[in-house]
Protein backbone atom coordinates (compact mmCIF):
# COMPACT_ATOMS: atom_id res chain seq x y z
CA UNK A 1 0.00 0.00 0.00
CA UNK A 2 1.29 3.21 -0.66
CA UNK A 3 2.10 6.39 1.82
CA UNK A 4 -0.90 8.05 0.64
CA UNK A 5 -3.37 5.44 0.98
CA UNK A 6 -1.81 4.41 4.71
CA UNK A 7 -2.37 8.11 5.81
CA UNK A 8 -5.56 8.10 4.11
CA UNK A 9 -6.64 4.59 6.15
CA UNK A 10 -5.17 6.11 9.27
CA UNK A 11 -7.17 9.40 8.92
CA UNK A 12 -10.73 7.19 8.41
CA UNK A 13 -9.62 5.10 11.29
CA UNK A 14 -9.39 8.12 13.40
CA UNK A 15 -12.64 9.39 12.00
CA UNK A 16 -14.56 6.53 12.17
CA UNK A 17 -13.98 5.84 15.41
CA UNK A 18 -15.27 9.58 16.62
CA UNK A 19 -19.09 8.27 14.18
CA UNK A 20 -21.56 6.56 15.35
CA UNK A 21 -21.47 2.73 13.98
CA UNK A 22 -23.32 2.30 10.66
CA UNK A 23 -23.19 6.36 9.87
CA UNK A 24 -19.74 5.91 7.69
CA UNK A 25 -19.49 2.74 5.22
CA UNK A 26 -16.64 1.18 3.48
CA UNK A 27 -17.94 0.66 -0.35
CA UNK A 28 -17.12 -3.73 -0.76
CA UNK A 29 -14.99 -2.51 -3.90
CA UNK A 30 -13.34 0.02 -1.71
CA UNK A 31 -12.47 -2.64 0.36
CA UNK A 32 -11.04 -5.41 -1.86
CA UNK A 33 -8.80 -2.85 -3.68
CA UNK A 34 -7.61 -1.03 -0.42
CA UNK A 35 -9.43 2.14 -0.72
CA UNK A 36 -11.23 4.36 1.90
CA UNK A 37 -15.07 4.78 1.18
CA UNK A 38 -15.94 7.98 0.07
CA UNK A 39 -18.49 10.43 1.37
CA UNK A 40 -21.87 8.21 1.64
CA UNK A 41 -20.03 4.94 1.01
CA UNK A 42 -20.44 5.04 -2.63
CA UNK A 43 -17.00 4.36 -5.14
CA UNK A 44 -16.37 7.45 -7.59
CA UNK A 45 -16.25 6.82 -10.95
CA UNK A 46 -14.86 7.80 -14.05
CA UNK A 47 -15.75 6.66 -17.39
CA UNK A 48 -13.27 7.63 -20.90
CA UNK A 49 -14.98 6.86 -24.09
CA UNK A 50 -18.95 7.66 -24.64
CA UNK A 51 -19.49 5.28 -27.37
CA UNK A 52 -21.87 2.36 -27.61
CA UNK A 53 -20.00 0.44 -24.75
CA UNK A 54 -19.45 3.09 -22.25
CA UNK A 55 -22.54 4.32 -22.22
CA UNK A 56 -24.60 1.52 -22.03
CA UNK A 57 -22.67 -1.35 -20.60
CA UNK A 58 -20.09 0.49 -18.39
CA UNK A 59 -22.67 3.55 -18.08
CA UNK A 60 -26.19 3.77 -17.99
CA UNK A 61 -26.30 0.00 -16.66
CA UNK A 62 -23.65 0.34 -14.39
CA UNK A 63 -25.88 3.23 -12.79
CA UNK A 64 -29.42 1.47 -12.65
CA UNK A 65 -28.17 -1.32 -11.19
CA UNK A 66 -25.60 -0.21 -8.96
CA UNK A 67 -26.25 3.57 -8.07
CA UNK A 68 -26.70 2.92 -4.28
CA UNK A 69 -23.34 1.79 -4.54
CA UNK A 70 -20.81 3.96 -6.81
CA UNK A 71 -21.20 7.34 -8.48
CA UNK A 72 -19.66 8.90 -11.47
CA UNK A 73 -17.41 12.21 -10.87
CA UNK A 74 -16.51 12.80 -14.83
CA UNK A 75 -17.18 11.74 -18.38
CA UNK A 76 -14.72 12.37 -21.19
CA UNK A 77 -14.44 11.91 -24.85
CA UNK A 78 -12.91 14.22 -27.45
CA UNK A 79 -16.27 14.86 -29.84
CA UNK A 80 -18.54 17.26 -27.44
CA UNK A 81 -21.10 16.30 -28.91
CA UNK A 82 -21.43 13.05 -28.15
CA UNK A 83 -20.37 13.96 -24.37
CA UNK A 84 -22.83 15.80 -23.46
CA UNK A 85 -25.77 13.49 -25.17
CA UNK A 86 -23.63 10.58 -23.15
CA UNK A 87 -24.52 12.24 -19.74
CA UNK A 88 -27.89 12.57 -20.36
CA UNK A 89 -28.10 9.05 -21.80
CA UNK A 90 -26.21 7.59 -18.66
CA UNK A 91 -28.45 9.79 -16.22
CA UNK A 92 -24.92 11.07 -14.61
CA UNK A 93 -25.16 14.18 -12.62
CA UNK A 94 -21.85 14.94 -12.80
CA UNK A 95 -19.20 16.90 -15.32
CA UNK A 96 -17.65 16.28 -18.51
CA UNK A 97 -14.53 16.92 -20.00
CA UNK A 98 -13.10 17.19 -23.52
CA UNK A 99 -9.76 17.10 -21.60
CA UNK A 100 -8.95 14.07 -19.96
CA UNK A 101 -5.86 15.04 -18.02
CA UNK A 102 -8.22 18.06 -16.62
CA UNK A 103 -10.66 15.47 -15.46
CA UNK A 104 -8.12 13.12 -13.37
CA UNK A 105 -6.89 16.04 -11.80
CA UNK A 106 -10.68 17.87 -10.89
CA UNK A 107 -12.65 14.75 -10.58
CA UNK A 108 -10.60 12.50 -8.05
CA UNK A 109 -11.74 9.44 -9.00
CA UNK A 110 -11.36 6.09 -7.02
CA UNK A 111 -11.79 3.83 -10.35
CA UNK A 112 -11.35 4.79 -14.17
CA UNK A 113 -13.27 2.80 -16.70
CA UNK A 114 -11.52 2.71 -20.50
CA UNK A 115 -13.97 2.18 -23.02
CA UNK A 116 -12.19 4.00 -25.59
CA UNK A 117 -11.17 3.26 -29.32
CA UNK A 118 -8.58 0.11 -28.73
CA UNK A 119 -5.41 1.83 -29.93
CA UNK A 120 -5.92 4.54 -27.59
CA UNK A 121 -6.49 2.41 -24.62
CA UNK A 122 -2.62 2.06 -22.79
CA UNK A 123 -2.89 6.03 -23.13
CA UNK A 124 -5.86 6.27 -20.64
CA UNK A 125 -4.73 3.29 -18.32
CA UNK A 126 -1.07 4.38 -17.76
CA UNK A 127 -2.11 7.98 -16.70
CA UNK A 128 -4.61 6.34 -14.96
CA UNK A 129 -2.36 4.16 -13.01
CA UNK A 130 0.30 6.68 -12.63
CA UNK A 131 -2.58 8.87 -11.13
CA UNK A 132 -2.88 6.46 -8.58
CA UNK A 133 -6.05 5.55 -9.67
CA UNK A 134 -7.07 1.81 -10.15
CA UNK A 135 -8.35 1.27 -13.98
CA UNK A 136 -10.82 -0.70 -15.30
CA UNK A 137 -10.60 -1.85 -19.01
CA UNK A 138 -12.60 -2.77 -21.59
CA UNK A 139 -11.02 -5.76 -24.13
CA UNK A 140 -8.59 -5.68 -25.46
CA UNK A 141 -5.96 -4.29 -23.22
CA UNK A 142 -4.49 -2.46 -26.10
CA UNK A 143 -2.97 -3.59 -29.42
CA UNK A 144 0.68 -4.35 -29.81
CA UNK A 145 3.65 -5.44 -27.97
CA UNK A 146 5.18 -2.30 -27.20
CA UNK A 147 1.64 -0.82 -25.67
CA UNK A 148 0.99 -3.65 -23.69
CA UNK A 149 4.81 -4.23 -22.01
CA UNK A 150 3.82 0.23 -21.11
CA UNK A 151 0.81 -1.04 -19.57
CA UNK A 152 2.57 -4.00 -17.53
CA UNK A 153 5.73 -1.29 -16.76
CA UNK A 154 3.16 1.33 -15.44
CA UNK A 155 0.48 -0.96 -13.27
CA UNK A 156 3.98 -2.43 -11.41
CA UNK A 157 5.44 1.08 -10.90
CA UNK A 158 2.05 2.21 -9.17
CA UNK A 159 1.02 -0.48 -7.27
CA UNK A 160 -2.58 0.32 -8.41
CA UNK A 161 -5.10 -2.65 -10.12
CA UNK A 162 -5.65 -2.92 -13.74
CA UNK A 163 -8.99 -4.78 -14.42
CA UNK A 164 -9.57 -6.53 -18.04
CA UNK A 165 -13.34 -7.34 -18.51
CA UNK A 166 -13.43 -10.74 -20.00
CA UNK A 167 -17.38 -11.06 -19.70
CA UNK A 168 -17.03 -14.81 -21.39
CA UNK A 169 -15.99 -15.98 -18.58
CA UNK A 170 -18.78 -15.84 -16.82
CA UNK A 171 -21.48 -17.18 -19.05
CA UNK A 172 -22.62 -20.39 -17.41
CA UNK A 173 -21.81 -22.67 -20.33
CA UNK A 174 -18.49 -21.70 -20.51
CA UNK A 175 -17.94 -22.06 -16.70
CA UNK A 176 -19.38 -25.47 -17.39
CA UNK A 177 -16.23 -26.45 -19.50
CA UNK A 178 -14.09 -24.98 -17.29
CA UNK A 179 -15.36 -27.04 -14.50
CA UNK A 180 -15.44 -30.38 -16.64
CA UNK A 181 -11.75 -29.97 -17.82
CA UNK A 182 -10.60 -29.15 -14.19
CA UNK A 183 -12.40 -32.16 -12.82
CA UNK A 184 -10.24 -34.62 -15.19
CA UNK A 185 -13.41 -35.56 -17.33
CA UNK A 186 -11.62 -36.37 -20.67
CA UNK A 187 -7.90 -36.69 -18.99
CA UNK A 188 -5.59 -34.71 -19.64
CA UNK A 189 -5.99 -32.45 -22.49
CA UNK A 190 -3.87 -32.52 -25.55
CA UNK A 191 -5.72 -30.72 -28.26
CA UNK A 192 -8.35 -28.08 -29.00
CA UNK A 193 -10.25 -27.47 -32.17
CA UNK A 194 -12.03 -23.92 -31.96
CA UNK A 195 -13.66 -22.43 -35.09
CA UNK A 196 -15.64 -19.16 -34.73
CA UNK A 197 -17.86 -17.81 -36.99
CA UNK A 198 -19.80 -14.14 -37.22
CA UNK A 199 -22.49 -13.89 -39.23
CA UNK A 200 -22.98 -11.25 -42.47
CA UNK A 201 -24.66 -8.75 -39.78
CA UNK A 202 -22.42 -8.60 -36.53
CA UNK A 203 -19.55 -9.78 -39.03
CA UNK A 204 -19.97 -6.92 -41.51
CA UNK A 205 -20.74 -4.61 -38.50
CA UNK A 206 -16.79 -4.23 -37.95
CA UNK A 207 -16.03 -3.22 -41.23
CA UNK A 208 -18.51 -0.03 -40.62
CA UNK A 209 -16.70 0.88 -38.03
CA UNK A 210 -13.52 2.27 -36.82
CA UNK A 211 -12.20 -1.02 -36.34
CA UNK A 212 -12.24 -1.84 -39.98
CA UNK A 213 -8.16 0.22 -39.74
CA UNK A 214 -5.50 -1.79 -38.60
CA UNK A 215 -3.83 1.17 -36.86
CA UNK A 216 -7.30 1.03 -34.25
CA UNK A 217 -8.43 -2.20 -33.49
CA UNK A 218 -5.02 -3.77 -34.31
CA UNK A 219 -7.13 -6.45 -36.83
CA UNK A 220 -9.84 -8.57 -35.63
CA UNK A 221 -7.28 -11.29 -34.44
CA UNK A 222 -6.57 -8.49 -31.37
CA UNK A 223 -10.27 -7.12 -31.08
CA UNK A 224 -12.54 -9.74 -31.18
CA UNK A 225 -10.44 -13.19 -30.99
CA UNK A 226 -8.99 -11.53 -27.45
CA UNK A 227 -12.12 -13.25 -26.30
CA UNK A 228 -11.76 -16.56 -27.60
CA UNK A 229 -7.99 -16.17 -26.52
CA UNK A 230 -8.76 -15.79 -23.08
CA UNK A 231 -11.19 -18.53 -23.27
CA UNK A 232 -8.70 -20.80 -24.42
CA UNK A 233 -5.52 -19.38 -21.95
CA UNK A 234 -8.23 -20.23 -19.07
CA UNK A 235 -9.53 -23.60 -20.31
CA UNK A 236 -6.31 -24.76 -21.25
CA UNK A 237 -4.75 -23.05 -17.98
CA UNK A 238 -1.57 -22.65 -19.43
CA UNK A 239 0.24 -20.26 -21.45
CA UNK A 240 0.51 -19.94 -25.25
CA UNK A 241 4.01 -20.48 -26.13
CA UNK A 242 4.25 -20.04 -30.36
CA UNK A 243 1.71 -18.85 -32.81
CA UNK A 244 1.17 -19.17 -36.48
CA UNK A 245 -1.05 -18.10 -38.55
CA UNK A 246 -2.63 -17.25 -42.28
CA UNK A 247 -5.20 -14.62 -42.85
CA UNK A 248 -6.57 -12.52 -45.96
CA UNK A 249 -8.81 -9.69 -46.62
CA UNK A 250 -10.92 -11.63 -49.58
CA UNK A 251 -14.28 -11.19 -49.19
CA UNK A 252 -15.21 -7.00 -47.68
CA UNK A 253 -13.10 -3.58 -48.65
CA UNK A 254 -11.93 -3.58 -52.12
CA UNK A 255 -13.46 -7.07 -52.91
CA UNK A 256 -16.97 -5.43 -53.15
CA UNK A 257 -18.24 -4.94 -55.81
CA UNK A 258 -19.15 -1.10 -56.14
CA UNK A 259 -18.74 1.22 -52.40
CA UNK A 260 -19.53 4.35 -51.13
CA UNK A 261 -18.59 6.54 -48.02
CA UNK A 262 -21.72 5.86 -46.10
CA UNK A 263 -24.70 3.89 -46.25
CA UNK A 264 -26.72 7.37 -45.82
CA UNK A 265 -26.82 8.12 -49.36
CA UNK A 266 -25.65 5.50 -51.11
CA UNK A 267 -26.56 5.22 -54.75
CA UNK A 268 -26.34 1.80 -54.24
CA UNK A 269 -28.25 0.95 -51.38
CA UNK A 270 -31.32 -0.79 -53.34
CA UNK A 271 -28.93 -3.27 -54.20
CA UNK A 272 -26.62 -3.83 -51.70
CA UNK A 273 -27.27 -6.53 -49.49
CA UNK A 274 -25.14 -4.70 -46.48
CA UNK A 275 -26.72 -1.96 -46.78
CA UNK A 276 -27.57 -0.75 -43.21
CA UNK A 277 -30.16 2.14 -42.05
CA UNK A 278 -28.78 3.93 -39.25
CA UNK A 279 -31.21 6.06 -38.17
CA UNK A 280 -33.77 3.44 -37.50
CA UNK A 281 -31.73 3.37 -34.17
CA UNK A 282 -32.41 6.69 -32.46
CA UNK A 283 -29.71 5.75 -29.62
CA UNK A 284 -26.86 5.59 -32.45
CA UNK A 285 -28.30 8.37 -34.38
CA UNK A 286 -27.54 10.62 -31.40
CA UNK A 287 -24.21 9.31 -30.26
CA UNK A 288 -23.02 9.21 -33.95
CA UNK A 289 -24.74 11.29 -37.08
CA UNK A 290 -25.81 14.15 -34.73
CA UNK A 291 -21.81 14.81 -33.59
CA UNK A 292 -20.18 13.71 -37.00
CA UNK A 293 -18.91 17.57 -37.25
CA UNK A 294 -16.97 17.16 -34.50
CA UNK A 295 -14.73 14.37 -35.21
CA UNK A 296 -15.66 13.28 -38.62
CA UNK A 297 -16.78 9.47 -37.71
CA UNK A 298 -19.35 7.90 -39.63
CA UNK A 299 -20.41 4.64 -37.84
CA UNK A 300 -22.41 3.48 -40.83
CA UNK A 301 -19.39 3.24 -43.28
CA UNK A 302 -19.59 1.65 -46.45
CA UNK A 303 -17.84 -1.94 -46.04
CA UNK A 304 -16.53 -2.04 -48.99
CA UNK A 305 -14.34 1.10 -48.37
CA UNK A 306 -10.47 0.71 -50.06
CA UNK A 307 -9.32 1.69 -46.56
CA UNK A 308 -10.29 -1.66 -45.03
CA UNK A 309 -7.01 -2.64 -44.13
CA UNK A 310 -7.88 -5.66 -41.96
CA UNK A 311 -8.46 -9.82 -42.37
CA UNK A 312 -11.73 -11.21 -42.62
CA UNK A 313 -10.73 -14.67 -42.14
CA UNK A 314 -7.99 -16.02 -40.56
CA UNK A 315 -6.55 -19.44 -39.12
CA UNK A 316 -4.11 -19.70 -36.25
CA UNK A 317 -2.01 -22.65 -34.50
CA UNK A 318 -1.24 -21.94 -31.34
CA UNK A 319 1.17 -24.25 -28.90
CA UNK A 320 0.68 -24.12 -25.03
CA UNK A 321 3.97 -24.73 -22.56
CA UNK A 322 2.03 -27.66 -21.40
CA UNK A 323 2.34 -28.75 -25.18
CA UNK A 324 -1.44 -28.93 -25.71
CA UNK A 325 -2.10 -27.74 -29.58
CA UNK A 326 -4.54 -25.72 -30.81
CA UNK A 327 -6.51 -25.42 -34.60
CA UNK A 328 -8.37 -21.71 -34.27
CA UNK A 329 -10.38 -20.04 -36.74
CA UNK A 330 -12.84 -16.86 -37.23
CA UNK A 331 -14.66 -16.22 -40.01
CA UNK A 332 -16.14 -12.71 -40.65
CA UNK A 333 -18.89 -13.72 -43.42
CA UNK A 334 -20.99 -16.82 -41.89
CA UNK A 335 -24.56 -17.18 -42.51
CA UNK A 336 -24.96 -17.68 -38.65
CA UNK A 337 -23.40 -16.45 -35.50
CA UNK A 338 -21.37 -18.97 -33.19
CA UNK A 339 -19.21 -21.58 -32.31
CA UNK A 340 -17.74 -24.94 -32.58
CA UNK A 341 -15.34 -26.33 -29.83
CA UNK A 342 -14.35 -29.48 -28.82
CA UNK A 343 -11.26 -30.46 -26.51
CA UNK A 344 -9.34 -33.95 -27.20
CA UNK A 345 -8.01 -35.65 -24.03
CA UNK A 346 -6.55 -38.66 -22.96
CA UNK A 347 -9.37 -40.02 -21.42
CA UNK A 348 -12.55 -38.83 -24.16
CA UNK A 349 -13.56 -35.57 -25.82
CA UNK A 350 -15.60 -32.64 -24.81
CA UNK A 351 -17.86 -30.98 -27.47
CA UNK A 352 -20.28 -28.17 -27.78
CA UNK A 353 -21.88 -26.25 -31.09
CA UNK A 354 -23.03 -22.78 -29.97
CA UNK A 355 -24.87 -21.06 -31.99
CA UNK A 356 -26.26 -17.58 -31.26
CA UNK A 357 -30.29 -17.44 -30.48
CA UNK A 358 -32.53 -15.44 -32.90
CA UNK A 359 -36.03 -13.40 -31.94
CA UNK A 360 -37.67 -16.43 -33.11
CA UNK A 361 -36.27 -19.34 -31.79
CA UNK A 362 -37.18 -20.24 -28.48
CA UNK A 363 -34.14 -21.94 -27.15
CA UNK A 364 -33.13 -21.31 -23.90
CA UNK A 365 -30.08 -23.75 -23.21
CA UNK A 366 -27.17 -24.85 -24.61
CA UNK A 367 -25.85 -28.71 -24.98
CA UNK A 368 -22.11 -30.11 -24.37
CA UNK A 369 -21.56 -33.59 -25.53
CA UNK A 370 -19.12 -35.42 -22.76
CA UNK A 371 -17.92 -38.41 -24.30
CA UNK A 372 -15.43 -41.21 -22.95
CA UNK A 373 -13.01 -43.80 -24.79
CA UNK A 374 -14.40 -47.15 -24.76
CA UNK A 375 -17.95 -45.68 -23.24
CA UNK A 376 -21.10 -43.42 -24.56
CA UNK A 377 -22.00 -39.92 -24.70
CA UNK A 378 -23.71 -37.82 -22.47
CA UNK A 379 -25.32 -34.72 -23.11
CA UNK A 380 -25.35 -31.98 -20.44
CA UNK A 381 -27.42 -29.12 -20.57
CA UNK A 382 -26.98 -25.72 -19.23
CA UNK A 383 -29.73 -22.80 -18.70
CA UNK A 384 -28.62 -19.69 -20.53
CA UNK A 385 -27.94 -17.17 -17.96
CA UNK A 386 -30.28 -13.70 -17.95
CA UNK A 387 -28.43 -10.88 -19.37
CA UNK A 388 -26.16 -9.84 -22.09
CA UNK A 389 -23.27 -12.45 -23.51
CA UNK A 390 -25.25 -15.74 -21.94
CA UNK A 391 -25.18 -13.63 -18.13
CA UNK A 392 -21.82 -12.78 -18.49
CA UNK A 393 -22.50 -8.88 -18.77
CA UNK A 394 -24.68 -9.31 -15.09
CA UNK A 395 -22.22 -11.67 -13.57
CA UNK A 396 -19.20 -9.39 -14.40
CA UNK A 397 -20.55 -6.62 -13.31
CA UNK A 398 -21.82 -7.81 -10.28
CA UNK A 399 -18.12 -8.85 -9.30
CA UNK A 400 -16.85 -5.45 -9.95
CA UNK A 401 -19.66 -3.19 -8.82
CA UNK A 402 -21.11 -4.71 -6.10
CA UNK A 403 -18.96 -7.23 -3.92
CA UNK A 404 -15.17 -7.71 -6.00
CA UNK A 405 -14.00 -9.73 -2.46
CA UNK A 406 -16.58 -12.88 -3.85
CA UNK A 407 -15.54 -16.04 -3.91
CA UNK A 408 -13.97 -17.07 -7.49
CA UNK A 409 -13.67 -20.80 -7.27
CA UNK A 410 -13.37 -20.58 -11.12
CA UNK A 411 -10.62 -18.39 -11.52
CA UNK A 412 -13.27 -15.56 -13.90
CA UNK A 413 -11.86 -12.77 -12.19
CA UNK A 414 -8.96 -10.78 -15.21
CA UNK A 415 -6.12 -9.11 -14.41
CA UNK A 416 -3.52 -7.37 -16.43
CA UNK A 417 -1.68 -10.54 -16.88
CA UNK A 418 -4.74 -12.39 -18.14
CA UNK A 419 -5.46 -9.19 -20.45
CA UNK A 420 -1.96 -9.24 -21.99
CA UNK A 421 -1.57 -12.70 -22.49
CA UNK A 422 -5.23 -12.90 -24.33
CA UNK A 423 -3.80 -10.13 -27.07
CA UNK A 424 -0.34 -11.82 -27.51
CA UNK A 425 -1.78 -14.54 -28.97
CA UNK A 426 -3.53 -12.46 -31.57
CA UNK A 427 -0.40 -10.00 -31.58
CA UNK A 428 1.83 -12.65 -32.78
CA UNK A 429 -0.73 -14.42 -35.23
CA UNK A 430 -0.89 -10.78 -36.82
CA UNK A 431 2.53 -10.78 -37.01
CA UNK A 432 3.58 -14.23 -38.43
CA UNK A 433 0.69 -13.56 -41.35
CA UNK A 434 3.10 -10.27 -41.63
CA UNK A 435 6.62 -12.09 -41.63
CA UNK A 436 5.54 -15.77 -42.66
CA UNK A 437 7.33 -17.04 -40.04
CA UNK A 438 6.26 -18.57 -36.13
CA UNK A 439 6.00 -16.13 -33.45
CA UNK A 440 7.40 -16.80 -29.54
CA UNK A 441 5.02 -15.16 -27.26
CA UNK A 442 8.53 -14.76 -24.94
CA UNK A 443 9.74 -12.49 -27.52
CA UNK A 444 6.94 -9.94 -27.18
CA UNK A 445 7.24 -8.93 -23.42
CA UNK A 446 8.89 -9.58 -20.54
CA UNK A 447 6.04 -11.92 -18.77
CA UNK A 448 7.43 -15.41 -17.97
CA UNK A 449 5.77 -17.95 -19.32
CA UNK A 450 4.50 -20.32 -17.09
CA UNK A 451 3.52 -24.54 -17.68
CA UNK A 452 0.48 -25.53 -15.00
CA UNK A 453 -0.67 -28.74 -16.10
CA UNK A 454 -2.83 -30.87 -18.44
CA UNK A 455 -6.09 -31.31 -17.07
CA UNK A 456 -7.30 -31.67 -13.80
Amino acid sequence: MSRSANQSRRDFMALSGSLLAGSFLIHPVAQALDLVGPKEGKMKLALVGTGIRGTTMFGRDVLRSYGELVEFVGLSDINPGRLAYARKFIGANCPVFTDFDQMLKEAKPDVLIVTTMDSTHHEFIIKGLNAGIHVISEKPMTTDEFKCQDILDAERKSGKKLIVTFNYRYSPHRQKLYELLRAGEIGDLTSVDFHWYLDVYHGADYFRRWHRKKEFGGTLLVHKSTHHFDLLNWWINSDPEEVFAYGSLEFYGKKGPFRHTTCRGCPHASNCDFYWDITKNEHLVNLYPENEQYDGYHRDGCVFREDVDIYDKMAVQIKYKNQVQVSYSLTTYSPYEGYRIAFNGTKGRLEAWIKERQPWEEVDADEIHLTKNFGESQIITIPHGGGGHGGGDTRLKDKLFKDPSMADPWRQSAGSRDGAMSILVGIAARNSIESGKPVKIADLTDIELKETGRGG
